[in-house]
């Protein structure tokens, strides 16, 4: 059996609705041969006439009679599937995305992040996804909706992605701690006692890269998977902390902070998602409200 011409179902819908092989090409904007072509091969397809001389008129014949109805509708269900979807109700919108970030992000963002979102879409409800590495299978598998991090070479090449801000490291210490009695130097900072941070257990890193060319070593005292842990040690000890600025503003009050006495790059940090969900409406717009509440 071939392949139906799916074109011919608007050719029909607009001759059934004119009656006149004229007035159907004018519409369609094709020349009446074309037109008249078109109704041979509708005559061909369905085995009727389905438009037949009466005088100078075109009438429709029972089949085309019986035809009209199902073939608008038809053609409009057809033109709704290929339009862009509409942005729909978000106070009736029932849905639950999967986010993953780092902790530090849910408890610096995250409690802004849900108030926004219940205020425009109640039913929406947000599960949040601790990140133990930059693979991107969970977005490729749709098990996670979206994730915040550091674009890096383990971030897969189709995703899409958007920053957020620009962060960079600080070093951090409890108030009243030794160091914040004087100016910081590298040779004072590197003396210290430090918190290493890194979800695969690493102990050097960049700050450790930009010690060594002043010949300095950090003592790594402890090494911890997440920013919110560094700080509740340091907290609570005498031991130095070094986290990103943006990412923690919410969990150093009371604390005291620093510019790090070594020259680093700032970063961005970026929302990343698989490109299945771009175009989706209620998707976009919870990357808006997380990009808004990380101005």
């Amino acid at each position: 059996m071939s392949t139906p011409d799916f074109n011919l179902l608007v050719t029909l819908d607009v001759l059934l609705a004119e009656g006149s092989v004229a007035r159907a090409a004018k519409r369609l904007r094709l020349s009446p041969s074309a037109m008249s072509r078109a109704l041979a091969r509708l005559r061909e397809t369905t085995g009727d006439p389905l438009l037949v001389r009466a005088g100078r008129a075109l009438v429709p014949t029972p089949r085309a009679l019986e035809l009209r109805e199902r073939v608008s509708q038809l053609v409009l269900e057809t033109q709704a599937v290929l339009r862009p979807a509409e942005q729909p109700d978000l106070a009736q919108v029932t849905r639950t995305f999967t986010l993953r970030t780092s902790e530090g992000f849910v408890e610096n963002f995250g409690a802004e992040l849900i108030a926004r979102v219940a205020a425009q879409a109640p039913g929406v409800r947000l599960r949040f996804m601790h990140k133990p590495d930059k693979d991107s299978t969970a977005l490729r598998e749709g098990t996670v909706d979206l994730e915040t991090g550091v674009v890096g070479k383990a971030t897969g090449p189709e995703l899409r992605t958007q920053g957020l801000f620009r962060d960079r490291l600080i070093g951090v210490v409890r108030a009243g701690h030794p160091l914040t009695e004087s100016p910081m130097t590298p040779e004072r900072y590197a003396a210290g006692k430090h918190i290493s941070v890194s979800r695969r257990g690493v102990e050097f890193g960049p700050i450790d890269e930009a010690l060594q060319p002043l010949d300095l070593q950090r003592h790594i005292a402890t090494i911890v998977a997440g920013f919110s842990t560094a700080l509740a040690l340091a907290r609570s000890s005498d031991l130095i902390a070094s986290v990103p600025e943006r990412h923690t503003t919410n969990l150093r009050t009371g604390m005291y902070s620093f510019a790090l006495p070594v020259s680093l790059a700032e970063f961005t940090v970026a929302m990343l998602w698989h490109p299945r969900l771009d175009a989706d409406p209620v998707h976009r717009w919870l990357r808006s409200c997380l990009r808004d509440v990380c101005v």
